[in-house]
């Protein structure tokens, strides 16, 4: 960014896994380049920067969001949660427990945007059902399983929280 000066720059302050930030961004500057390139927050991955792949998936104020379709800008007063961020919420724990123990991933590379997404979800909606989170992951691919076994860590989880919602939540 050669040239580039100060007042080409928005500031930004929001909050990045706890952490109060303040940084500058330029206006044409997506989240997920802001999150990797300014802030070295590598979890969030880079894979289409179209929005149909969810590699780069966050939560923006408890949402799961595409951080490649959102503006760094827009990130300005805003709580943001990447997946080094997640333990932070009680179904964390048993959402990546159980995509373990069904061998969800084999690379990982899309493993952020689906625990991500699935935190969400359970977060919202304890009792959460397949078609239920067959909503929640469809913006997120994987190129080396076959999904199955995602969903299968995925209905675990999901009976792990049902059961025990009174606890977590």
């Amino acid at each position: 960014m050669s040239g580039m000066r100060d007042s080409d720059r928005i500031a930004l302050r929001f909050r990045l896994n706890g952490e109060y930030i303040e940084t500058m961004a330029t206006a044409d500057a997506s989240l997920t380049r802001l999150l990797r390139d300014t802030l070295f927050r590598t979890e969030t991955k880079i894979g289409c920067e179209t929005g149909r792949c969810g590699a780069c998936m966050v939560l923006m104020n408890g949402l799961a969001i595409n951080s490649c379709l959102v503006m760094a800008w827009q990130a300005d007063g805003t709580d943001i949660v990447t997946g080094a961020g997640l333990d932070a919420l009680p179904v964390t724990a048993i959402v990546r427990e159980a995509l373990a123990e069904e061998s969800a991933f084999q690379c990982g590379y899309c493993a952020p945007g689906f625990v991500v997404s699935l935190v969400a979800l359970f977060t919202d909606n304890p009792q959460a059902n397949r078609d239920d989170i067959m909503t929640a992951l469809e913006g997120n691919i994987c190129r080396c399983t076959g999904y199955h076994s995602i969903l299968r860590g995925a209905t675990l989880a999901a009976r792990r929280i049902a059961a025990d919602s009174q606890k977590l939540l």
